[in-house]
């Protein structure tokens, strides 16, 4: 009894199967990429708003700014502008530490777009493939004329339908990626926006 593989149903698709293929070959790339660098981002040292109270309510800037480089994290980024900028009023200090989370989480969300547009154009592609094989089948089916029969309609069908299975598994990949990604980064803000009360409420303590 012949049985179906994956390789035959690869084999099958036809040409549209070349760019899904790349597609999800980039979907598993930034998949992966992305969560090492947002899990690197989550990455907390316990004690390090502690000893950053303690160096600014010392005066030690310096040594401040040594920690702040030294846990080389998305947070500590933040630390350390609003440190460069103690002694401005307080609502420029402020504004650095947004810009600087502005940035820290543009740059987590590096390569989004590409799982965003790959979750919708997946789909779509392998629809095309489906519709092009259709139409491929029906002039087969018109050519043979009347040798022609079930066979030859069913046959180009279920090579037409492969490239529609292939987009929508494509694309499903793409879009749970992409929604755990956006979730892991909004981890990372909420962070990011706790550390920023945290240094603000710290430069406005009574001296």
């Amino acid at each position: 009894m012949e049985t179906l593989s994956f390789w035959s149903l690869v084999m099958d698709g036809g040409y549209i199967m070349i760019p899904l293929a790349i597609l999800l070959l980039l979907t598993v790339y930034v998949f992966t990429e992305r969560t090492i660098a947002i899990n690197k981002a989550l990455r907390e040292d316990p004690t390090f708003m502690k000893r950053i109270r303690d160096y600014v309510l010392d005066a030690d800037l310096e040594s401040a700014e040594t920690l702040c480089k030294k846990t080389d994290t998305p947070y500590a980024r933040l630390i350390f502008k609003g440190i460069q900028r103690i002694g401005r009023p307080t609502q420029d200090v402020l504004a650095a530490i947004e810009n600087t989370g502005n940035l820290e989480v543009a740059n987590l969300g590096k390569g989004l777009p590409w799982l965003s547009t790959t979750a919708a154009g997946a789909p779509m592609l392998g629809f095309l493939g489906t519709v092009v094989g259709m139409i491929q089948a029906f002039f087969t089916l018109a050519k043979a004329g009347s040798a022609s029969n079930i066979s030859l309609l069913s046959g180009g069908i279920y090579q037409a339908l492969v490239t529609t299975v292939a987009g929508l598994v494509v694309g499903i990949i793409a879009l749970f990626a992409y929604n755990y990604l956006v979730a892991r980064i909004g981890r990372v803000m909420n962070r990011l926006e706790a550390r920023s009360i945290e240094f603000m409420d710290l430069l406005n303590e009574p001296a």
